[in-house]
């Protein structure tokens, strides 16, 4: 035996420091022992890398170890091994089937891009969007690169908000807020005239770190530039959906290029208004979604179809958008028109969209094809929960995403898919976004993040419950079809059964914590409360017997069940 094999069962410190080493880069020999194991780290453009882990680490320490060697934040990184995502950062990385020689996948999500305005000596402002992840030097160059000016405007950039500028300064550390415009001077004279100016104003739009740009002339004589997707002709569009996809449309038809986000695990685009400084509306297509073919953040290719949930599908996440607004009924009852549903979901509509924007790090050509995904309304924002502590957030606001979750049996709830904002009164509002993972097959991934936060140890108040009453899952099955989605059975069952355990929950008086709890796993091996009902089902029902027996037969076990738990 090796001296370095001396020790058979070091302790968690040694091998620990082990691990630790070996992913900053002594990789001189590698320890494969019961506790310590070798694992390969893939990141899109990069070699892979080799990292020693401990067999005992979860999900949270890994992704900890990444950071301190990588320089990567922890709440940034998304793992996902097989096709699937490691989202349970309490889990350990065994019980998703990670062993010696496993390869993860690590997939960084960057800060959205920042707005940006060059100054010159003159006054004279230029502004476009650039990623916070790059820093000062990077956006003199482009600047330089896409400002036609025979003096090279960019590299003259030395002052910022009157302060000399360091070239290595992180765009996110220069600009505070996101929603303000930070000067950048450049001293040098500029030899072209104010018309010059005035154009070059009106077409610099730029998203720095991928350099996309508006060149579908030819498709849109063709294709219209967006079009909403009308399975139901009988179908009509509320105001509110027609005033955005108008104003998307005006913006498009004015060559302001889409911006990407870098957000979020699919291909994101904030659409501009016609003045090009205003987002309107957030399209996500369905072909650049969570390992589809043309995902633009990294994802591995799902090899058997299955999304980065279990139960869900690669190409489905646009018709779960839709369905989350539509199912989100105002608390007067089924929409009308442009009422609030309960929830707060943005408006959410599937077009079809020849966005105009082109990855010029895989094509040679601009996009020839209209792209369909969900259009959502933008929603002006001071940032996610993600940023915040819950302590602050009202218990009501809390409660309405709680019902909605619980219903969807929602599989990707986190506090970075909650914004935060303002009303009139100043009361916060939170509001929910990101529904691709709604309506899953089964409860396997189903979690919460708001599970955890005080609010959801309280009672639902007297609106609330009346809410829950009157919902009726039959009527919104067939609401869903009629307005062209059409979730398979699987997917069904499992939105009956989540609206049925939370309306017999309600009505016993249970908090928000104690059925979500039951929805939700403890951990990615134990089956949840309601897994174990529904195999109990499974169990004592006849083969072939028809889906409202079997659901029958589940609604008096489940009764069973609760009344043990809450007596």
């Amino acid at each position: 035996m090796a001296s370095t094999g001396i020790a058979v069962s070091p302790s968690n410190n040694d091998a620990l420091d082990l691990a630790d080493a070996q992913l900053d880069g002594d990789q001189s020999s590698y320890h494969h022992t019961p506790e310590v194991f070798l694992l390969y780290l893939a990141v899109p453009g990069v070699p892979l890398a080799k990292m020693q882990v401990l067999e005992s680490d979860s999900v949270a320490t890994v992704k900890l170890r990444i950071q301190n060697s990588k320089g990567f934040v922890a709440r940034n990184q998304r793992l996902v091994f097989e096709g699937r995502e490691l989202s349970r950062n309490d889990s350990h990385i065994r019980d998703y089937g990670v062993r010696y020689g496993s390869v993860l996948h690590l997939v960084i999500r960057l800060s959205d891009p920042r707005r940006t305005a060059v100054r010159t000596v003159y006054g004279r402002k230029f502004k476009f969007q650039v990623d916070q992840c790059r820093n000062a030097r990077y956006m003199k160059q482009e600047i330089s690169r896409n400002f036609e000016s025979p003096n090279g405007i960019g590299e003259s950039v030395t002052l910022v908000n009157g302060e000399k500028l360091d070239e290595s300064t992180l765009i996110s550390t220069i600009c505070e807020t996101n929603t303000s415009d930070t000067d950048f001077l450049a001293n040098k004279s500029e030899n072209f005239n104010g018309n010059e100016i005035e154009e070059s104003f009106e077409q610099l739009s730029i998203s720095s770190d991928i350099g996309n740009n508006l060149q579908f002339d030819d498709a849109k004589e063709k294709y219209p530039l967006i079009e909403p997707v009308l399975v139901n002709p009988s179908v009509t569009l509320t105001p509110k959906i027609t005033g955005m996809i108008e104003a998307t449309l005006a913006g498009l038809e004015m060559e302001h290029t889409p911006v990407m986000s870098s957000e979020g695990t699919g291909g994101v685009y904030f659409m501009l208004d016609s003045s090009g400084q205003e987002y309107v509306a957030v399209f996500k297509p369905i072909n650049e979604e969570p390992m589809a073919k043309d995902n633009p953040n990294g994802y591995p290719l799902s090899s058997d179809g299955e999304g980065l949930k279990r139960g869900t599908r690669v190409g489905e996440g646009a018709f779960r958008e839709v369905a989350a607004y539509i199912l989100d009924h105002p608390i007067s009852g089924y929409r009308v028109s442009d009422e609030l549903g309960f929830a707060g979901v943005p408006p959410t509509v599937l077009v079809r969209c020849l966005n105009g924007y082109v990855d010029q790090t895989k094509y040679d050509c601009a996009e020839k094809e209209p792209k369909i995904g969900s259009l959502q309304m933008f929603v002006k924002n001071s940032g996610s929960c993600e940023e915040f502590g819950p302590r602050a957030f009202p218990v009501q606001e809390v409660h309405k995403i709680a019902v909605l979750d619980m219903r969807l049996a929602n599989a990707d709830r986190h506090g970075g898919n909650i914004l935060i904002r303002k009303d009139e009164n100043g009361q916060i509002e939170l509001i929910p976004i990101d529904h691709g993972y709604c309506l899953p097959e089964s409860f396997e991934d189903c979690t919460f993040d708001w599970l955890y936060w005080p609010q959801a140890c309280q009672p639902f108040n007297v609106e609330t419950l009346d809410y829950i009453k009157s919902l009726d899952e039959e009527e919104d099955i067939k609401l869903l079809k009629l307005n062209g989605c059409e979730p398979s059975s699987k997917c069904v069952r499992v939105f009956r059964l989540s609206t049925m355990m939370l309306k017999k929950g309600a009505v016993r008086g249970l908090t928000p914590y104690e059925i979500g709890n039951m929805l939700c796993r403890e951990n990615i091996t134990t089956k949840s409360k309601i897994e174990e009902i529904v195999e109990e089902a499974e169990d004592v029902v006849l083969p072939g017997i028809g889906e409202k027996a079997f659901m029958e037969a589940i609604s008096g076990i489940m009764d069973r069940h609760l009344n043990e738990l809450f007596k």
